[in-house]
């Protein structure tokens, strides 16, 4: 019989990826993923599917490293947990970064336990490189020794599917984000219209389809701010009066036309 998907199991399977990580346990890490499972980290780079390609890229990006998760919020809608938060790294070489994202996990029931098949970690490659860069020697030489570990483990494929990460909706994704949610917070029904079109996903909360006229009723007043544009979407940290949520907003294949807005809240 299949599981019943309880926040607090679902959360619990996700919570025991940075104490592996801390640990530096890579079998647990591993483990903790379902047989088909895909990694995209960042999202926008080409994904790491299935067990011996996400230990690779524990071997790459983990296991040299010393990381800590610094969690702000947690949202469940199962079988999905989104998790607001920093992650701090320090390099072999002292080179320590601080990136702001988001962590959607999807979780699947295998063999009685909740197991990952899909992570997607939404942040910034540019601008992870960019504050590594400023951090000077200690930065420079890790990013000189990420180079061939990335040839050694990933092959030149997998460097070259990293670097895909830097291309995206940008700066424009996040201005038509911006855009979307400055109007329904000022419950613009008209202007939220414009800006969307009638074959646009809207879900709030999360999992549960919403017309755009609710959708602008539900997101009157709303804050939001830690907006992160990573492949073709934009994510952003937001508040609905004591309500926290994370907004994912997706669009398009060559363009900013949106095709989705889905808010995981606490509530």
């Amino acid at each position: 019989m299949p599981l019943d998907p309880t926040a607090a199991d679902l959360l619990a399977a996700v919570q025991a990826s940075p104490r592996a990580v801390a640990a530096h346990d890579r079998a647990a890490w591993v483990g903790l993923f379902s047989t088909d499972a895909v990694v995209n980290d960042p999202v926008g780079s080409r994904p790491h599917i299935g067990r011996s390609a996400i230990e690779r890229f524990y071997d790459t990006f983990i296991g040299p490293n010393t990381i800590t998760f610094q969690v702000d919020h947690d949202f469940v809608s199962p079988p999905t947990v989104v998790r607001d938060l920093m992650i701090k790294t320090t390099m072999s070489t002292g080179a320590t970064v601080v990136v702001p994202m988001h962590l959607r996990y999807d979780l699947v029931e295998e063999d009685g336990t909740w197991k990952i098949t899909r992570l997607a970690a939404h942040w910034e490659l540019a601008a992870m490189i960019v504050q590594l860069l400023r951090t000077g020697v200690p930065g420079l030489g890790a990013a000189l020794k990420l180079g061939p570990q990335l040839i050694v483990n990933q092959g030149l494929d997998g460097a070259i599917g990293m670097t895909q990460a830097l291309f995206g909706v940008g700066r424009a994704g996040k201005r038509a984000a911006n855009s979307v949610l400055s109007a329904a917070a000022a419950t613009d029904i008209s202007r939220v219209r414009r800006l969307l079109d009638h074959n646009t996903v809207i879900e709030l909360p999360a999992g549960t389809p919403v017309s755009v006229e609710e959708f602008t009723n539900r997101a009157r007043g709303m804050r939001w701010d830690k907006m992160i544009a990573a492949g073709r979407s934009v994510t952003a940290s937001i508040e609905l009066g004591n309500i926290h949520g994370v907004a994912v907003i997706e669009f398009a294949m060559g363009a900013t036309r949106i095709t989705a807005i889905r808010v995981f809240t606490d509530a």
